[in-house]
């Protein structure tokens, strides 16, 4: 009863006027990052932040949980449309979403797209429901030993599920921890690897490193590759929408179980949206009867993909709202937003601050319906979108981030800082480097430092503690395990096989 009593309260929170305009322009802008390919999400939040500023808290953070499950529904629009995803989430979407494009079923591909996106996101979001407050009771056990076994827990899953070699993995989230020690020391103020430079002396600024690895290292990356597309489906009017009664018999197991793997995976740290759109997709080829099919318009290659990014998408806040710890990059800047409004996000917050957390939950189901009515029926002003040259959009996505970074500090430093990020950023996507793990070790690099220093002075300097407290001694285990699995070669085989669809 308890649950229904706080989804109500939920509901008159995000029902009020400012928060369904909020959840609204959240939907819009995440609808539109997905549909335009050359700026990711983690982009889009990162840039938007300093406008969080001032606006109430609960309306901030719904506007940019809306952009973030908004974009998973506008990745598949011209993934479908003209091959090239909006959003990494959206890469496998295209391989067969395309090919039924070419096939004059564009219309049902983006139904299909639409309709599991909506359903993987009710069910998700009833998930972080149910699931909220027992874990919220479980991380009040928790003490600095405990938090710290589960940050190497997940900075290990990130390792794990990261595309490509363990090692490149392993190097990336050292690097985001180094990267999160340069200013000062928590504990004494002294500086460090700041280099005398003052505007290092605070540190690295989240946001500008995550706008330049991410925004600027994908627009080089686009540029490179000479992004251009068949403008020719772009051109065409998208006709019957409605999938026949046969494409909804052979899309829903697809879509449940898109939906299942998609919730389990966005709970787990460093897995998130991307990595459960390639095992969803996995999946329906080894169950299916004729794997052949699949790269020629199957449209359970559309139907679950598109089911398990919007699943992993919003179950990926349980962590964030529950424990205070972020499992992907765009979480990682969530948390950024609600430290600008002094919210410590953790297991207090769903005790301190219901509004906040019941009234995300329930725009959560808000925003996909009206994610529906945004993508189904103005799919057509989304495609005359595409029409715009890429000489035209990216100067003005570089323009647009630069005044997001300077708005932050007022420091002209922070675009320098975020272009050198860039060239950073670009080398790694040359080097096959996956910049995601570096952001969550930068992000949970100060926490994990807290906790240990914690754990140590409770425990008087004896590194013991963390093995003889049963709850971190079962995260740690656990931890080693999972890189033991990780270095196998059987493992490493079959975790490599998730990815090949994407290089095919």
């Amino acid at each position: 009863m308890e649950l229904f009593a706080n989804l109500a309260h939920g509901f008159v929170v995000a029902f009020s006027p400012i928060n369904l305009l909020m959840c609204l322009i959240g939907a819009l802008v995440g609808t539109l990052v997905g549909v335009l390919p050359g700026i990711g999400t983690i982009a889009t939040v990162a840039m938007l932040l300093p406008i969080t500023f001032g606006l109430p808290p609960v309306g901030a953070l719904i506007m940019l949980a809306g952009i973030y499950y908004g974009a998973q529904y506008g990745g598949s629009t011209t993934s479908i449309l003209v091959n090239i995803p909006g959003e990494a989430t959206s890469v496998v979407t295209a391989l067969d979403g395309h090919q039924m494009a070419k096939q004059g079923r564009a219309g049902p591909a983006l139904a299909i797209a639409a309709i599991g996106s909506f359903f993987a996101g009710c069910v998700a979001t009833v998930l972080i429901a149910v699931l909220g407050a027992p874990l919220t009771k479980l991380a009040l056990a928790f003490g600095p030993a405990e938090y710290f076994s589960l940050m190497v827990l997940g900075l290990i899953f990130a390792v794990v599920l990261a595309k490509g070699s363990v090692l490149k993995a392993i190097a990336m989230i050292v690097f985001g921890l180094l990267l999160s020690m340069v200013g000062s020391d928590i504990e004494t103020g002294a500086s460090r690897m700041a280099f005398n430079i003052p505007e290092l002396a605070d540190g690295l600024g989240f946001a500008t490193v995550a706008m330049g690895v991410f925004g600027f290292a994908e627009i080089i990356r686009n540029l490179d590759h000479g992004a251009e597309m068949d403008r020719n489906l772009v051109q065409q009017k998208i006709t019957g929408l409605m999938p026949t009664r046969k494409d909804l018999v052979d899309s829903a197991p697809a879509i449940l179980r898109g939906t299942v793997l998609g919730s389990i995976l966005g709970i787990l740290p460093g897995g998130g949206a991307v990595i459960a759109s390639f095992a969803a997709y996995t999946l329906e080829k080894k169950l299916a009867k004729d794997p052949k099919r699949f790269g020629r318009g199957a449209i359970e290659g559309v139907a679950a993909p598109e089911s398990a990014n919007n699943a992993a998408a919003q179950t990926s806040f349980i962590p964030l709202l529950t424990l205070g710890i972020p499992p992907n990059a765009v979480m990682a800047l969530m948390v950024g937003a609600m430290t600008i409004h002094g919210i410590v996000p953790g297991p207090q917050v769903m005790q301190k601050q219901p509004d906040l957390v019941w009234g995300m939950i329930a725009s959560m189901w808000i925003g996909n319906l009206m994610l529906i009515i945004i993508n189904l029926p103005l799919v057509g002003i989304w495609v005359r979108l595409l029409r715009v040259p890429y000489r035209l959009m990216f100067p003005s996505i570089v323009v647009f981030c630069a005044i997001g970074i300077y708005s932050v500090n007022n420091a002209p430093v922070d675009v320098v800082l975020a272009g050198a990020f860039g060239l950073v950023g670009y080398w790694l996507i040359k080097h096959d480097f996956e910049p995601a793990p570096l952001l969550l070790g930068m992000v949970l690099g100060p926490l994990m430092e807290e906790n240990l220093r914690r754990a140590l002075l409770i425990s008087r300097g004896d590194w013991s503690v963390f093995l003889s407290r049963p709850l971190s001694a079962v995260l740690l285990a656990i931890a080693a395990g999972l890189l033991v699995l990780a270095v196998l070669p059987a493992l490493r085989a079959k975790r490599d096989e998730v990815f090949v669809e994407s290089e095919g």
